[in-house]
């Protein structure tokens, strides 16, 4: 008997699959199609040929923790003790996993904010737990009152996605002042804070949970460099977490993956003397704005995108067919992918919205906004 029996193939593989066999511009799926800097690639080249390919302590490699360690303070003035505190993981879906398989027990109940991106509920469910789904609002704002009804004696963990993945959304101040409020009435929740597209910000900066001196004793931190150097297929990120907790974490994780790719850990470490993550959000700032540009005169409507490489747009003007049959005709009929908005719902609430993913050159956002403005 299937332990998941709910669980399909994932949205984003079937859309995927579906712009290769229609040779279709793939606008879906979140990954960058243009190159990466040179500077990482020849580092990678160099270090290709050293003595780096064997494993590396379980947690990480030393001088990459300590590397991270200061990127944490420099960005968020945050001093972590990387021998504690700090794990190096698989990409941050396996630091997820990682956190909720150690943390999470039988019975307990994870809230989960809706739209929300589809690995948080499986690992919850492995728990043998109860995954707890509350909608955000229409403008994807949370709605602090329904969370709060939400919680209970029963809730082990919270989990946050700032900036948000689909909408584009970020949290600000008054956010992080309601959270507190309902963390003080429930002393024994966890949040797990997925924050891979915090340096993806535009006009507003990013509010990190690692700023906010509440949470610090009862977060976890999840980070992505996959998502912020353009190497999604690398698949390593880290987590942050207090001692307590990262003790546990890293308990499953040694038996999970146990290290996580050397030759990466050594490169990122280098690259990161000489990258500037605080460009991030201007670089693609500027690909939001050329693709909203580019769209300007189709019929489709566009969401506020606060930060993340997406872009929400309703196709309300367009048509009445659910999102996935819209999704799917858009690749047939259009030769566009996107992924529809329902599928990141529990009760797959369709609101005509699609996500287009942005991170890609200017020769494919302006080969795809041709023929989304033929629409």
């Amino acid at each position: 008997m299937s332990k998941l029996p709910n669980v399909t193939t994932s949205i984003f593989t079937v859309m995927s699959k579906m712009a290769a066999e229609y040779n279709a511009i793939n606008l879906s799926q979140g990954f960058p199609n243009f190159p990466v800097d040179e500077r990482l690639t020849d580092i990678v080249a160099r270090l290709a040929k050293e003595n780096v390919h064997q494993y590396t302590p379980m947690a990480g490699s030393p001088p990459l923790m300590n590397k991270i360690a200061k990127l944490t303070q420099d960005s968020y003035n945050r001093t972590i003790n990387p021998d504690l505190e700090l794990l190096a993981t698989a990409g941050a879906t396996q630091g997820i996993f990682t956190t909720i398989l150690a943390l999470v027990r039988e019975n307990d109940e994870v809230i989960i904010l809706d739209p929300s991106y589809d690995s948080y509920e499986s690992p919850v469910l492995l728990c043998k737990a109860k995954p707890v789904r509350v909608a955000l609002n229409d403008d994807y704002t949370p709605n602090w009152e329904t969370i709060e009804k939400s919680c209970s004696g029963k809730t082990r963990m919270m989990i946050i996605n700032n900036p948000h993945n689909p909408t584009g959304k970020i949290l600000n101040e008054a956010d992080f002042l309601q959270l507190e409020k309902i963390l003080s009435k429930y002393p024994d929740i966890i949040v797990l804070s997925d924050e891979v597209y915090e340096y993806i910000t535009f006009e507003e900066k990013h509010i990190s949970a690692h700023t906010k001196s509440f949470l610090l004793d009862r977060c976890v931190m999840v980070s992505s460099f996959g998502k912020s150097f353009h190497i999604t297929g690398w698949k390593i990120g880290y987590t942050i977490a207090p001692e307590h907790l990262m003790k546990e974490i890293k308990k499953v994780h040694q038996f999970l993956v146990f290290s996580v790719n050397s030759i990466s850990q050594f490169a990122i470490n280098e690259y990161l003397d000489v990258v500037d993550v605080n460009l991030l959000g201007k670089f693609y700032q500027e690909k939001r704005d050329y693709f909203q540009k580019l769209l300007k005169n189709s019929r489709f409507e566009l969401n506020p995108c606060e930060g993340t490489y997406f872009q929400v747009a309703s196709y309300a003007n367009i048509s009445d067919e659910d999102d996935v049959t819209f999704c799917k005709n858009l690749i047939i009929n259009h030769g566009v992918a996107a992924i529809p908005i329902s599928t990141f719902y529990s009760d797959h609430k369709d609101q005509k919205l699609i996500r287009f993913c942005f991170a890609k050159d200017d020769f494919t956002l302006e080969s795809a906004a041709k023929k989304l403005c033929e629409i």
